[in-house]
């Protein structure tokens, strides 16, 4: 497969699930604010949302304050926002004319039909937040059905899936640590009603709540959160779940190109050792933040080094 083809399958799938990921981050933000408003508690959650996003430098250029209003325009459809939900979903198409022949008929009506139904949602003077942000994650969750039901099972489909998985394992981290971190850095535990429920958003956010009573069976604790969204590979938004993506794709890709491996193979394995060997409580003895910080900063450099190595 030429690299070209390969690049834009990998941002193509990247650039979708970045759309879905930041309409999960907007929804949690919504959700917890509204708790908080509910509550007569004043937080600092979007502020927080534009950190998680890595947004925070170019909306602070163009705003002076974080209002509600401005921050779900600027993650929504603001087109000098690269990471936008509408800037992302043009760029994802954008890759997918590139490579048109390279796609199934199911996954470019996936993908085209988003983009129309974009267009009608923007053209409204007003929309339900909320309404909109479901309905991309829908549509995201279509084009991910499309692709791992109707692609054969060589390196276009290890490619595209490869970007799934980077994006969705930086997305979660950054979801978790949200709340953990920058949200409310006083606090330590689940102590009230706010808190509660603000957790509960976190899970609600990556669609986990249910999962997470299944697997504990008990009342929402900030440790059990954290060991369900990073170690547990049942979960299938967790950290250790997406790099058994990653390691897996990354090793057929090796087989298909004759065994040929890299940095980007070293350090998958790496981080996917580190996450399965992991016990939650030496996570939150050494600081869970820093924890998902360095996870972040390695997932970025992982993301480098499979570009260095199959797409430049």
């Amino acid at each position: 497969m030429l690299s070209r083809t390969a690049d834009s399958l990998f941002w193509l799938a990247r650039y979708v699930e970045r759309a879905e990921n930041v309409a999960r981050l907007v929804a949690v933000a919504h959700r917890m604010a509204s708790v908080a408003r509910s509550l007569g508690s004043a937080g600092n959650e979007w502020l927080s949302t534009l950190i998680a996003t890595g947004c925070e430098p170019g909306f602070f250029a163009k705003y002076s304050e974080a209002a509600p209003a401005d921050v779900v325009d600027y993650l929504v459809r603001d087109l000098d926002n690269p990471s936008s939900i509408v800037s992302c979903l043009e760029t994802a198409r954008a890759n997918a004319r590139a490579v048109r022949t390279a796609l199934t008929a199911d996954m470019w009506d996936a993908l085209n039909g988003t983009w129309f139904g974009l267009r009608q949602w923007t053209e409204r003077s007003k929309i339900d937040v909320m309404d909109f942000l479901e309905w991309i994650r829908e549509r995201s969750q279509m084009f991910e059905g499309a692709y791992d039901s109707t692609m054969l099972r060589n390196d276009a489909w290890y490619f595209t899936r490869l970007g799934t998985f980077v994006e969705r394992a930086d997305c979660t981290a950054r979801i978790l640590d949200v709340k953990y971190y920058v949200l409310l850095p006083q606090d330590e535990g689940v102590g009230g009603a706010l808190d509660y429920y603000q957790w509960q958003s976190i899970l609600r956010s990556v669609s986990a709540l249910r999962s997470y009573h299944w697997v504990y069976s008990v009342r929402l604790q900030p440790w059990l959160v954290a060991e369900f969204l990073i170690l547990r590979p049942e979960m299938p938004r967790s950290l250790l779940s997406c790099f058994n993506e990653i390691t897996q794709s990354l090793s057929l890709l090796a087989d298909a190109y004759g065994g040929k491996r890299g940095e980007c193979h070293r350090l998958a394995g790496e981080m996917h050792a580190k996450l399965r060997y992991a016990r939650i409580e030496t996570i939150f003895q050494t600081g869970l933040h820093e924890f998902l910080t360095e996870f972040i900063d390695r997932t970025s450099v992982l993301g480098s080094e499979i570009s260095r190595l199959y797409l430049a």
